[in-house]
């Protein structure tokens, strides 16, 4: 194993101090600067094990790979890494599914409570001194307690964002298929069995599924005119969940009263995209009621550290022949 070679794609941050102190001083660590797949080209060929974080990786640096053990995507997600054909070469994905569950549950909710409280939109018209100073211009709002929570995928993070809105009093209603009979009893929450079923009765709908073919476009206009008048949307999940397209004349309509989206299915937006054209006028009911972050709900200082140390630790384990957490594929 000392002459085995760790190569990190892309990088969050200039040192490599967490990963040095897992994998210790008997490899190689050679961390790029890729901004795309292209750039890997003639510098991941001979890696033992590669973590990747934002690049994709498809078949074509895939099948270039002589001797890799392993593929760690570190996050969440891992679509953007082809994991059956890695696992033809011989060569395991795996992910870091549990490094931001705090940080993005806390997300959620804090779109929600900007949403529902009406924060970000009087913020943003008394700063443009668009409204008098007077709770007035915030009317309607509803009071959480006893509103419903409905959570599309129970893993940790859907978990987490149950759990902080059930202090708040509120109801939680989740779909997930894949979850086993009974986890709703252990969580005091209540099971939906189909999606159409949990949108029609969610006041606020947050996402917290992976994106698969399953749920590639879910949430699209056809979803949303299931959803109450005046419901509340919000994706910290995957962009491509939601068919952001639609999202404009939801709002139009007042069938969306607010939309939260820390994700889109690019990244960043083209400055033609309908969704953001529509946030940037001031006189679409987007512009207003559309709250955008980029990306960052995973984001804090300490879970970019443990995302970091349990990439690096998924590689060790892969090259000391044990086993592998958290293989995806």
């Amino acid at each position: 194993m000392g002459e085995a070679k760790v190569v990190i794609t892309d990088m969050m941050a200039d040192d490599l101090v967490p990963e040095r102190e897992v994998l210790g001083t008997g490899l190689r660590l050679e961390a790029l600067d890729a901004r795309s797949e292209a750039d890997l080209a003639g510098r991941v060929e001979d890696a033992d094990a590669v973590i990747v974080y934002q690049l994709p990786l498809s078949r074509r640096t895939i099948e270039r790979l002589e001797r890799c053990r392993v593929v760690v995507r570190g996050g969440v997600g891992y679509d953007q890494v082809d994991g059956p054909f890695a696992r033809e070469r011989g060569i395991a994905v795996a992910n870091v599914p549990d490094y931001c569950t705090e940080e993005v549950a806390d997300s959620a909710l804090g779109l929600m409570l900007t949403l529902t409280r009406g924060l970000a939109s009087l913020n943003a018209r008394l700063r443009a001194r668009e409204a008098p100073w007077s709770y007035t211009e915030a009317v309607p709002l509803r009071r959480l307690r006893g509103r419903v929570l409905g959570i599309v995928g129970l893993g940790r993070i859907g978990t987490a964002t149950a759990l902080r809105a059930k202090a708040l009093g509120m109801e939680v209603a989740y779909h997930d298929p894949y979850k086993p009979p009974g986890f709703d009893k252990a969580l005091g929450l209540r099971r939906v069995e189909t999606l159409e079923e949990l949108v029609r009765g969610s006041w606020v709908l947050s996402l917290h599924c992976p994106l698969t073919p399953e749920t590639r476009g879910m949430i699209d206009a056809r979803t949303l005119s299931l959803l109450p008048p005046g419901a509340f949307l919000v994706n910290t999940a995957r962009g491509a969940v939601v068919d952001a397209a639609a999202v404009p004349a939801a709002l139009a309509s007042g069938r969306l009263a607010g939309v939260g989206l820390d994700v889109l299915e690019s990244e960043p937006p083209a400055e033609d995209d309908p969704l953001v054209r529509a946030w940037r006028d001031p006189t679409h009911p987007a512009h207003s009621r559309v709250v955008l972050t980029p990306h960052s709900a995973f984001y804090s200082e300490e879970s970019r550290r443990e995302v970091r140390a349990k990439a690096a630790l998924a590689c060790l384990r892969a090259l000391a022949g044990e086993p592998i957490p958290n293989v995806v594929n």
